[in-house]
């Protein structure tokens, strides 16, 4: 009877998981394929039922999108500015998790309990103390050059991105790089293997599946960052997707052209949804030995 009543009660366990699993599946693939459905409907076509399948596929939506509303001057405004983050991210995440996690030093503890405590603060309450450092900034480079340089600057935007997002990475790539056996470095140190080298050659191809995830939740975070965007760049020509979907967000409305604005909605999310396609697996994997391992 126990053993029964054990059985059922793990078959309705598992029932009721995979009701919740399948609910949250549907809140999740229903707006977004709502979302595609919508970019591609003459604006004649909201009127009626919202739900209805789209008559034809108008692509003209996505013409005004790039054109008029500057879709794409934004796009690869935050092309530019994502890639450059993740590049300064990982070149300084990288050796400095792998060194914090391998090597004790005088302050190796003191730099590992800084980082932690970068977990915990929340970006958008030092958006004003970066914002008026930065307005100083350029108050003296007018008196020096007579130019600003660090509002309104692609490079300074992707700055501060990597800088508020190098305690999450480095935590990420510590816990990893505890885990491998100092049996590779050894073995690679009597080859004739430097520190710098051994770190290239030997150790970031074995992280390679936990590079691939902090990428990827990077570029998410960078990507669909809002806050600093708006703060640090106020020329319209610069501004990231985010802020201009915001403007378009804003100018749709008004003037009820609803397909427009979900074509903008798309050319955010399709880059994200192809890069999760293409490194889905890697991902996985990385996740995996984190679990494993950790």
């Amino acid at each position: 009877m126990k053993n029964k009543k054990g059985m059922s009660l793990n078959t309705l366990y598992r029932i009721f998981v995979y009701v919740c699993l399948f609910a949250l599946a549907i809140s999740i693939i229903v707006p977004v394929g709502w979302v595609f459905l919508a970019s591609i409907k003459e604006n004649s076509e909201f009127y009626g039922n919202p739900w209805t399948m789209p008559k034809g596929f108008y692509f003209q939506n996505f013409i005004d999108a790039f054109q008029k509303a500057k879709m794409g001057d934004y796009l690869l405004n935050s092309v530019m500015i994502t890639v450059m983050a993740l590049v300064i991210l990982l070149v300084v995440a990288l050796p400095a998790a792998y060194v914090l996690a391998r090597y004790k030093f005088v302050c190796s503890k003191l730099l590992n309990l800084l980082f932690m405590g970068g977990l915990f603060i929340n970006v958008s309450y030092i958006v004003v103390p970066i914002f008026l450092m930065l307005v100083s900034g350029d108050n003296f480079m007018r008196k020096i050059t007579g130019n600003p340089f660090f509002l309104n600057n692609p490079f300074i935007v992707a700055l501060v991105y990597a800088s508020t997002a190098l305690p999450f990475t480095i935590y990420l790539l510590s816990g990893f790089f505890v885990t491998i056996p100092r049996d590779y470095e050894e073995a690679a140190h009597v080859d004739g293997a430097g520190y710098f080298r051994t770190m290239i050659q030997i150790m970031m191809p074995m992280a390679l599946p936990s590079i691939i995830t902090v990428i990827l939740f990077n570029f998410l975070s960078f990507w669909n960052e809002y806050i600093i965007a708006m703060t640090l760049l106020t020329d319209n020509a610069k501004k990231t997707l985010p802020v201009g979907l915001m403007q378009l967000t804003q100018a749709q409305r008004a003037a009820a052209n609803y397909g427009r604005l979900y074509a903008g909605l798309v050319i955010v999310m399709l880059p994200t949804l192809i890069l999760y396609i293409l490194v889905q697996k890697k991902l996985t994997q990385g996740m995996s030995l984190g679990g494993l391992k950790g």
